[in-house]
């Protein structure tokens, strides 16, 4: 059973809740996104599994995931990083958001999300149980496919690319 780390409006730690239950019951919680660029600054984008719980076969971020309870938000996405695409890099804190979205499937997402930064060249090796599909995008033309194409974009990843500069 995975939990999450429930937290107030300011991600000050309020308590822990199964994962599924939290995303049925709308609770704000802890959670992370990456941003994996590489030297011609290009974002490694991912094309999520299928099988998700939630915005499945959706365009979205490098990686994202929630910490474990007790666990650090940085550690948990460097850990994430090497389960989702089998490299690590150095990450940086970029920007945090918080942000609600009820899907079709009647769960929530209501997360505080820490948006983290890093660089490298090394090659993905996705896990296929998480990742479909990925590519390397500039911020120019995934801005530009979002504006004409955003059903194919996951919904804090919109807002995420939105924020992003060129």
């Amino acid at each position: 059973m995975d939990e999450v780390i429930l937290v107030d409006k300011n991600d000050n730690e309020i308590g822990k809740e199964e994962k599924l239950k939290t995303h049925k019951e709308g609770k704000l919680h802890r959670c992370f996104s990456i941003l994996v660029f590489n030297s011609k600054e290009e974002l490694l984008i991912q094309k999520r599994a299928k099988n998700k719980y939630h915005s499945g076969g959706l365009w979205a971020n490098t990686c994202c995931s929630h910490p474990k309870p007790g666990e650090n938000t940085e550690i948990a996405a460097h850990r994430r990083l090497k389960e989702e695409f089998g490299f690590d890099c150095g990450l940086k804190p970029l920007f945090n958001f918080t942000y609600k979205k009820l899907f079709d499937n009647g769960l929530t997402e209501h997360e505080f999300d820490h948006v983290f930064i890093g660089i490298t060249n090394s090659k993905p090796e996705p896990n296929k149980e998480e990742v479909e599909d990925f590519k390397w995008v500039s911020i120019e033309s995934l801005k530009r496919d979002i504006k004409e194409n955003p059903e194919n974009y996951a919904h804090w990843f919109k807002i995420i690319a939105n924020k992003l500069k060129k």
